[in-house]
C-alpha cells in the first residue's frame, strides 16, 4: 500500500470517526446558546420536551426553501431526530442559516410534535434573537426593534398551541415578504 492511499485511508477513518463526537457537541452547542439567551432561556424550566436544529440554511429568489436536521428532547432527554423543510412564495431574495428550538409546553403539544408529520399553522410564529435587536418572524408578517444589549430587549417568545419557537440568525441575508410554512417529520431514536 503506497503512502498516499494510507493517508487517504487514515484521513477517511478519523473523519467518520470524529463526524458523531461534533455533532453531539453542534447539538450541545446549539442548546447552550439558547439556554444563555434571555428571551428563552426562562421556557427550559417549564417545557415539557424540545426540538433543536443547529443549522437551517434557507435561499430564496422568488420561490423559497429551508431545510434542516435536528434532535428531539422530552426534558432533557434525545428520544428522536426531526426534519424541517420550508417552501415559500414571494418577494425574496438571498440566503441565510439560522439555529431554531422549538419549546413543547406540554405531553399534548410533544405528542402533536412528534405524530410524524407536523405543520406549523399560519398563526405560528418565531421569537428572533439577535444581540441588540428582536424579531418576530411569521406568515403574517415581519416586525422588530432594537436596543444596545441583548438584555435590554423587552420582547420575549410565547406559547402558541403549546409550542414556543426561537430562531438565531447564523449569517446571511435574506429579503423577504413571503408565505412559508414550515413541515416536520419525526422518526424516534432507534428506527
Amino acid at each position: 500500500m503506497n503512502t498516499l492511499t494510507r493517508n487517504i485511508i487514515i484521513a477517511l477513518t478519523s473523519w467518520f470517526l470524529l463526524v458523531p463526537v461534533a455533532q453531539a457537541d453542534t447539538y450541545n452547542d446549539t442548546v447552550n446558546r439558547f439556554h444563555k439567551a434571555n428571551q428563552s432561556k426562562d421556557f427550559f424550566k417549564d417545557a415539557y420536551g424540545f426540538a433543536v436544529f443547529p443549522t437551517v440554511g434557507k435561499a430564496g429568489i422568488g420561490i423559497g426553501g429551508a431545510y434542516g436536521e435536528g434532535r428531539v428532547y422530552r426534558g432533557l432527554k434525545h428520544v428522536g431526530d426531526a426534519s424541517l423543510t420550508q417552501l415559500s412564495f414571494g418577494f425574496q431574495l438571498g440566503g441565510q442559516a439560522y439555529s431554531q428550538i422549538i419549546f413543547f409546553k406540554d405531553k399534548r403539544a410533544f405528542d402533536e410534535f412528534t405524530s410524524g408529520s407536523f405543520e406549523f399553522s399560519a398563526q405560528a410564529s418565531a421569537a428572533v434573537i439577535t444581540a441588540g435587536a428582536t424579531a418576530e418572524a411569521s406568515t403574517k408578517g415581519v416586525s422588530a426593534s432594537g436596543g444596545l444589549t441583548q438584555d435590554s430587549n423587552e420582547s420575549a417568545g410565547e406559547y402558541y398551541k403549546g409550542m414556543a419557537t426561537f430562531i438565531i440568525i447564523k449569517g446571511g441575508l435574506m429579503y423577504e415578504a413571503s408565505i412559508a410554512g414550515q413541515k416536520f417529520g419525526y422518526t424516534p431514536k432507534g428506527e
